[in-house]
């Protein structure tokens, strides 16, 4: 495994970071293909065997039981300080909006809902899960910097925005002294590239550090064409994603493969190469042991200028998909998905 610090924080992370949204109790949340907590245990396990320290989850993942078993994993196959755990905190809901809880109260609320899940006293990376237009952008500066001084987060990260957004808010949180976000985790893989546009430059400039989720696309960069997989058969989110664009995108996957065959290599550690040139630590979903020993293995896989090129060179603009279609002032309202039961994420 190989390692970076994130952004300019002290934190050093591998540079595959073990996306823990396909761990949980099925029946307590909208997918249905994750695993259950025996599973989950041992994908953790092998992932620490093989050097992974960053572990990224949320209480929106299957109503918290990600995070238990993320917990109770790490409790017993890891020591606290040796490893790097990310979670989030979701918008305030409409409930908590007419009472009159703030921001603040409502960031404070979650952290400790997410510590509690997780058994821990605090976590490393704490993300803005999306962002929340009916909540004042100091509120939440504000409640995150008060978590931090307490000691109960290390720093805190950003997910879902766009650049200007992650531009005012650093700017705001510079200006009031506030903590500032080191890291964003956006949409970003080989068959979706609109982060590259914005977000890529100001982070390469700012040097905060992305962590980009859905980064083999569903499974879909993982997969040769024909082949499927419970996953593709059953997300409804990455079919939202990503079936619009099928047969364009096809043109990329089939490049992905043909570079595959000819390093004698998995299409996995193809995709998650040519990202680990662009990106500090992917978020890498796993539900099998062989998804993490895949990921792991993408880290020795060097891919020459030409063959970037050449993955790169077929891609075409595509529209704004799921959550980040929605992050708009007018939609935000009216979205579903601000519910912590809600599959998104």
């Amino acid at each position: 495994m190989k390692y970076t610090k994130l952004g300019h924080s002290d934190l050093t992370v591998s540079r595959i970071c073990m996306g823990c949204m396909g761990f949980g109790d099925a029946s307590n949340g909208q997918h249905t293909w994750t695993v259950d907590e025996a599973q989950s245990r041992d994908i953790i396990q092998r992932g620490l065997e093989l050097g992974i320290n960053f572990f990224d989850t949320a209480p929106a993942y299957q109503s918290g039981t990600s995070e238990q078993y993320l917990g109770r994993a790490l409790w017993d196959f890891a020591k606290r300080d040796e490893v790097v755990v990310a979670t989030k905190f979701l918008p305030r809901t409409q409930k908590e909006i007419d009472a009159g809880v703030t921001g603040q109260q409502h960031i404070e609320h979650m952290l400790n809902l997410s510590l509690s899940n997780l058994g821990m006293d605090y976590v490393d990376l704490y993300i803005y899960h999306m962002w929340d237009y009916q909540t004042p952008l100091y509120e939440i500066m504000e409640g995150l910097d008060r978590v931090v001084k307490a000691g109960k987060v290390r720093y805190i990260g950003i997910s879902n925005c766009f650049a200007w957004q992650l531009a005012k808010a650093n700017a705001l949180a510079e200006a009031e002294g506030f903590a500032t976000f080191i890291s964003i985790q956006g949409h970003y893989n080989l068959i979706f590239r609109e982060e590259e546009r914005e977000m890529a430059p100001f982070c390469a400039e700012e040097h905060i550090a992305m962590t980009p989720y859905s980064a083999l696309a569903g499974g879909r960069l993982a997969k040769h064409p024909g082949e499927t997989s419970k996953r593709l058969q059953e997300d409804s989110y990455a079919k939202l994603k990503y079936d619009a664009t099928a047969q364009q995108d096809q043109v990329i996957i089939r490049r992905v493969a043909e570079l595959a065959e000819r390093h004698g290599v998995s299409m996995t550690e193809v995709a998650l190469a040519w990202l680990l040139t662009k990106t500090a630590a992917p978020v890498v979903g796993a539900t099998k042991l062989s998804h993490i020993e895949g990921a792991a293995k993408a880290v020795d896989l060097s891919l020459s200028q030409e063959e970037v090129a050449y993955l790169e060179e077929p891609y075409v603009p595509h529209k704004l998909v799921g959550v980040m279609a929605q992050n708009t002032p007018a939609s935000a309202k009216e979205s579903h998905v601000w519910s912590i039961g809600d599959q998104e994420m």
